[in-house]
């Protein structure tokens, strides 16, 4: 069995599908009809803007979703993975590979998320720290005890968690995990307190959004970051991939899920092509691992 993964924020790098536009047709297709449909050359921005350009929420997500879509298309397409997964906003890259969304859905509920959660960090804002070398219920525990929001974001792989949270309950939280043996305890560089009860006000707002597209029975599973499950049912996969945005994104579990599942090989799609490669080899150094 192969599942095909997709990353999310932070896999953006300067010069995005330049190469993709220019040497394949199908991929340069993905890339017009982006623009078309969102309305401005996101594509000009992928191949010229720089590191701080891609950086911003709202064109950080289109791009990395098209991205991801014109390398799945890459020379006509055709892949048939057995599952799929992305990480956060790779969830609907995800999707439209598996044939839930149409990529023109797939790219409008993307724009309004990023929309929505920019507007989020906006209105409250938020931070996210990585903690690393503790163990998941360590890391939970001191969430717990501190009183501002703060709770774990993304379980990315064995001994790394990142949390999220307001920038006091943060600041409160780097301290308590480095007194508590953390072997790091930093604060990341991004907009807001993503994965967290902070980004309610763009839950509500994608929800609605996500209630009115079709989303159809898919052609293979999808491991959904709330549950780390596989879903195959259109209804549940709604309603999990809404819960996700305040949500912890289970990687953790989602990837020794689909070893125990069977799942032999992974290829990662989009993004730097290292990310969640380098992930999976924390869980298990030999596994094969590869990307487009």
């Amino acid at each position: 069995m192969i599942a095909y993964v997709f990353p999310g924020q932070g896999a953006q790098f300067e010069g995005m599908g330049k190469d993709l536009y220019a040497n394949d047709p199908d991929s340069k297709l993905i890339f017009d009809q982006a623009d078309e449909i969102l309305g401005y050359k996101l594509s000009e921005i992928m191949f010229e803007g720089s590191a701080e350009d891609l950086k911003e929420t709202k064109i950080t997500q289109p791009a990395l979703f098209v991205h991801a879509i014109a390398s799945f298309a890459k020379d006509g397409g055709g892949h048939k993975p057995d599952a799929v997964a992305g990480h956060s906003l790779g969830e609907f890259s995800a999707l439209v590979a598996n044939d839930t969304l149409t990529f023109e859905d797939g790219l409008k509920l993307v724009y309004q998320r990023a929309m929505a959660m920019q507007a989020a960090c906006d209105k409250v804002p938020g931070t996210m720290a990585a903690i690393l070398g503790l163990e998941n219920t360590q890391v939970e525990e001191i969430c717990s005890s501190i009183d501002d929001i703060v709770v774990p974001a993304n379980y990315n792989c064995p001994g790394q968690l990142v949390i999220s949270g307001s920038k006091t309950g943060i600041d409160t939280a780097v301290v308590k995990f480095t007194e508590a043996g953390a072997r790091r305890a930093l604060v990341l560089p991004v907009g807001g307190a993503f994965h967290s009860p902070l980004m309610m006000p763009a839950q509500e707002q994608l929800a609605e959004a996500i209630e009115k597209t079709i989303f159809n029975a898919p052609n293979c599973p999808i491991y959904q970051n709330i549950t780390a499950k596989p879903e195959t049912d259109p209804t549940e996969i709604k309603k999990n991939l809404v819960a996700q945005l305040t949500g912890a994104v289970k990687w953790t579990q989602i990837m020794e899920n689909m070893i125990s599942n069977g799942v032999e090989s992974i290829i990662e799609v989009g993004g730097n092509g290292k990310v969640i490669s380098g992930l999976f080899k924390k869980v298990d150094r030999k596994f094969p691992t590869s990307a487009i």
